[in-house]
């Protein structure tokens, strides 16, 4: 289709008439490709003001977790941190908890540990301990060739506490509470009274997203529902949210394609200039 050019309607607004006809911005046309299940593909030239919009269907596939998420499977290929609002964000969210030099780390579920390499951008002068669980052999194996340093134990999330894995000053579970077989009031209660330093924080993340054909595509998706429903994940987001204040943490809700639950102790103070 051929609309007019929204590089030429930079602040306007959606819906304002130009020359060349309606200005819509970019986001308008990525939003609507993702809404019909295609992506958006380079446009092209069509005159003066005038741009041709180019959509091309995204593959029936399946998703990339379908077959879990050893390191031979398709989640594999794929790298949260390529999304930057997750990358701010969680850049943000790990700044606000501010593990100290040579503090303790946990990261549940930590699969390859492609996350963990926000630390280094969060903390660049900062080493710490960190320690990575997963059921997965294999993803082991890849996280501790990306992280040589990292300490990797092979088991079952829903077995802790575990009283050799000891405290830490930093615990992340990304994309690991709605899994099957989890309770999250059990592991929150699990890490808060066992795994938790007195000053540590957690960093929880609830996936608001699917890949399509290597796309991101927005919003929780509910088995039978063809368009996204928040109200499970929004629910999950509340209840931890809920259920930390009441053990004395303040507590901050951030994200977009995976929203992340930051939780730090009461008594702390809140910090400032946490961007990249």
């Amino acid at each position: 289709m051929t609309i007019a050019d929204p590089d030429a309607g930079v602040g306007l607004y959606a819906g304002e008439i130009t020359p060349a006809g309606v200005h819509r911005p970019w986001s308008t046309w990525t939003d609507l490709a993702d809404l019909l299940g295609a992506h958006l593909l380079t446009p092209e030239r069509a005159g003066e003001g005038l741009v041709r919009v180019r959509l091309r269907a995204q593959a029936h596939s399946a998703d990339p977790d379908a077959a879990g998420y050893g390191a031979q499977g398709d989640w594999a290929r794929v790298d949260k941190l390529e999304d930057p609002v997750f990358l701010f964000t969680l850049v943000e969210a790990l700044r606000r908890a501010g593990p100290p030099q040579g503090g303790r780390v946990l990261s549940l579920g930590v699969n390859a540990g492609r996350e963990l390499d926000a630390l280094a951008l969060a903390f660049p002068a900062r080493s710490f301990d960190v320690h990575g669980v997963d059921l997965d052999a294999s993803a082991l194996v890849a996280a501790r060739q990306r992280h040589p340093d990292m300490m990797v134990h092979e088991l079952d999330v829903t077995t802790l506490p575990q009283s050799s894995l000891g405290r830490f000053d930093l615990v992340l579970a990304l994309s690991l509470l709605q899994s099957p077989g989890i309770r999250q009031d059990v592991l929150l209660s699990a890490l808060w009274r066992h795994h938790l330093t007195p000053a540590g924080g957690l960093v929880l993340g609830y996936p608001n997203a699917r890949y399509r054909d290597g796309t991101l595509s927005y919003g929780a998706r509910v088995r039978n529902y063809r368009r996204p429903d928040l109200s499970l994940m929004a629910a999950d987001v509340t209840d931890a949210r809920r259920r930390l204040q009441r053990q004395g943490f303040k507590v901050f809700v951030t994200g977009k394609y995976e929203v992340l639950v930051t939780a730090i102790p009461s008594e702390a103070t809140t910090p400032t200039g946490l961007e990249l």
